[in-house]
């Protein structure tokens, strides 16, 4: 939910307060993601859903539209602890890509880290990694920050 209402609010929910929030929306057959599974058992989520859903982003000068395009934005990832370092964002962001194709969406926006480091912390990377982006075909589009980039596909 983070990307999705005020931080003040995002602050004022945690933890329960945003899992509810989420649930709604879920409920409302609103886009969240994709899920990874490993033997019926949950291990991994990308976020995902258009642009205009994440409010921050939207109204951000860092995140700033550069055209009019309609885009998709990844936004985050969750990967249980077991599982990291084996390779599941990229094939999360695989999943998103083909999620994309089979619903015609033109254009995937992210916003990863750039690290600075071998030992940045996990909870730095919960946006995803750049490097796992380019090796799926994204493409730098504007990078202002050596922490950060947007980056995009268009399918």
């Amino acid at each position: 939910m983070y990307f999705r209402i005020p931080y003040k609010e995002f602050q004022e929910n945690k933890p329960d307060g945003n899992k509810k929030l989420m649930k709604q929306l879920v409920k409302k057959g609103m886009p969240q993601g994709l899920i990874a599974f490993l033997n019926n058992e949950p291990v991994g989520w990308i976020a995902m859903a258009p642009r205009e859903d994440y409010m921050r982003i939207e109204n951000s000068r860092v995140f700033m539209r550069i055209d009019d395009k309609p885009v998709w934005s990844i936004t985050c990832f969750f990967i249980k602890k077991e599982y990291r370092h084996k390779g599941l964002s990229g094939q999360l962001i695989k999943g998103a890509i083909d999620f994309a194709k089979t619903k015609k969406i033109k254009t995937l926006e992210a916003y990863p880290a750039i690290p600075y480091s071998e030992n940045v912390p996990h909870p730095f990377l919960w946006v995803g990694v750049l490097s796992s982006f380019i090796s799926n075909g994204f493409k730098i589009v504007k990078q202002e920050s050596r922490s950060w980039a947007m980056v995009r596909l268009d399918l």
